[in-house]
């Protein structure tokens, strides 16, 4: 499959994403690829994978690797463009709120730069 064939185009926005994946282990490395890629090619993901967060409009990819577990944060522009912002490893049941304010903070400030 190239990248024509792809449903939806994934970017990275900012420099968070890559701070949390560079310090990540290829194992992880790779299962966050791999998960990218599902979110690319497939039509229909899996919430085990890609989960709207109830109150906002943002998505975290959900990556497991091994007992820890990672979220990845992003939202849809167009429809079709999934934005990638943060990431952290998560510790405990629920989400922790600054993480998700932080995500919130970045797709402003992805659409405030759009505008410019």
């Amino acid at each position: 499959m190239n990248e024509n064939d792809d449903i939806r185009k994934v970017i990275i926005f900012g420099e968070h994403f890559w701070e949390f994946y560079n310090k990540r282990t290829q194992k992880v490395k790779d299962r966050i690829n791999w998960t990218i890629k599902l979110i690319k090619t497939v039509g229909r993901i899996s919430e085990k994978y890609f989960k709207n967060i109830k109150g906002t409009t943002l998505y975290e990819m959900r990556i497991i690797s091994g007992s820890n577990i990672y979220r990845i944060f992003c939202f849809f522009d167009k429809g079709r463009l999934v934005v990638v912002l943060n990431g952290f490893q998560k510790k405990s049941q629920k989400t922790p709120k600054n993480e998700i304010k932080l995500a919130e903070r970045l797709q402003k400030q992805y659409y405030d730069e759009k505008e410019n």
